[in-house]
C-alpha cells in the first residue's frame, strides 16, 4: 500500500504525517496544549479509531458534536489490507498483558508499514519504537 495513493493531507502544505490514535484525537479536542502542534499535522487514521472516537463523543458530549468530529475526521480514514490485521494481531498477542485495543494494534501497525509515526499519549506504547508518544 502506498501511503500517497492513500493519504489526504489536511492542507496543501508539507506538513508532518502522524497516525492519530483514539487518544491523541481525543487530547486535541479538550484542547490538550501539548498536542497543539499536531492539529496542523497531516491526519492518518482508520474506521475503527473513528468509532471509537464517535462513541466517545456522544457519550460525553451529545450526537451534533459526534457527527461534527466524524464529518470532520472521516476523509483522513484510511483502508487495511489482510497483512495488516496478521500483523495486528501478533503484536497483540506479543503484547498482551499491556490491555492495549485491536484498533491500537492495527493503527500501531500501519503507522510503522507507511513510515510514519504513530502519536499517542497511550503509556502501553510509550516504549515502542516509531511512537511520538504525548502526555
Amino acid at each position: 500500500m502506498n501511503l500517497e495513493e492513500n493519504y489526504i493531507a489536511i492542507s496543501g502544505d508539507e506538513k508532518e504525517d502522524f497516525f492519530f490514535d483514539t487518544y491523541a484525537f481525543f487530547e486535541i479536542l479538550k484542547n490538550n496544549e501539548n498536542y497543539e502542534k499536531y492539529i496542523s499535522a497531516g491526519v492518518v487514521t482508520t474506521k475503527l479509531n473513528l468509532f471509537e472516537l464517535y462513541l466517545g463523543v456522544l457519550r460525553e458530549v451529545g450526537e451534533q458534536e459526534a457527527e461534527n468530529v466524524f464529518d470532520k475526521y472521516y476523509p483522513f480514514v484510511r483502508d487495511f489490507d489482510a497483512e495488516v490485521i496478521k500483523e495486528a494481531a501478533k503484536l497483540k498477542k506479543l503484547i498482551n498483558k499491556r490491555n492495549v485495543s485491536m484498533a491500537d494494534c492495527i493503527g500501531y501497525v500501519l503507522a510503522k508499514q507507511w513510515g510514519i509515526k504513530f502519536l499517542t499519549g497511550d503509556k502501553e506504547f510509550e516504549d515502542l519504537e516509531n511512537v511520538e508518544f504525548v502526555k
